[in-house]
């Protein structure tokens, strides 16, 4: 039988989600746990990899089970011995064919910085970026990323292509904490920081809005943007 969990944890409690020889991950602890439920290994897939130090509110993973359990019950065995940055928000039976990664049709990210003073008590979960971003600026270079392009200028490592959809940017200030929710068909290896990086540059009024449209025609980081930190970086939601 298959089943399709929604999880949410703590990146900072973790190497990422892939499963690491001899590293704490979010996938090696949930694999740990159904396996003993399961009573032999069992391997979980995920909708997408987070890197380390990056959070979850609803990162979506399947597993095939050999056990008779309800969707609830499951949800109550695993909490019960998964490591506690992990927790399992809901459970669900799927057809045998359903693949958490390749059915995605949309993802949601928020990046969150703090523009105020310093606070090491968040230190984990923010980016604590500590100075003053020109928002009104940010939000006219958002726009030049909205639509479907190549983002080979925003991602990281080699792929077959770099095409996909951003369907929506929203940049928000709420008590010195900026909010930037990115809403997109899929994003890349480091895509969402990476497009924060050049996002804060345009901030910083270093470069113009209209730069980030230059990087997506040239296909190059020619402005020399810096990768934003994973800290700062929520996976919201996944929708199929």
């Amino acid at each position: 039988m298959r089943f399709l969990a929604c999880i949410r944890y703590d990146g900072s409690k973790y190497y990422g989600f892939q499963k690491l020889k001899d590293k704490k991950t979010v996938q090696g602890e949930l694999e740990k746990a159904i396996s003993k439920i399961n009573k032999k290994p069992t391997s979980i897939k995920g909708a997408g990899r987070t890197d380390r130090g990056v959070h979850a509110y609803k990162q979506m993973v399947h597993f095939d089970l050999d056990i008779n359990i309800s969707p609830d019950s499951l949800k109550k065995a695993i909490n019960s011995i998964i490591d506690k940055g992990i927790y399992v928000n809901n459970c669900s039976v799927v057809n045998n064919n359903f693949h958490s990664r390749f059915k995605v049709k949309r993802k949601i990210y928020e990046y969150r910085l703090n523009t105020g003073a310093y606070d090491p008590i968040i230190n984990d979960y923010v980016y604590n970026y500590n100075k003053y971003l020109n928002i009104s600026k940010m939000k006219q270079g958002a726009k030049y990323l909205i639509g479907y392009h190549s983002f080979e200028a925003y991602v990281c490592g080699k792929r077959d292509h770099y095409d996909t959809a951003i369907f929506s940017i929203k940049i928000k200030e709420k008590h010195n904490i900026i909010t930037i929710t990115f809403e997109g068909q899929n994003f890349y290896q480091y895509m969402v920081r990476n497009l924060v990086g050049a996002l804060i540059m345009v901030g910083e009024e270093k470069i113009k809005p209209i730069a980030l449209k230059e990087m997506l025609v040239k296909r190059q980081n020619i402005y020399h943007y810096s990768n934003a930190p994973a800290e700062g970086l929520y996976l919201i939601d996944i929708e199929y």
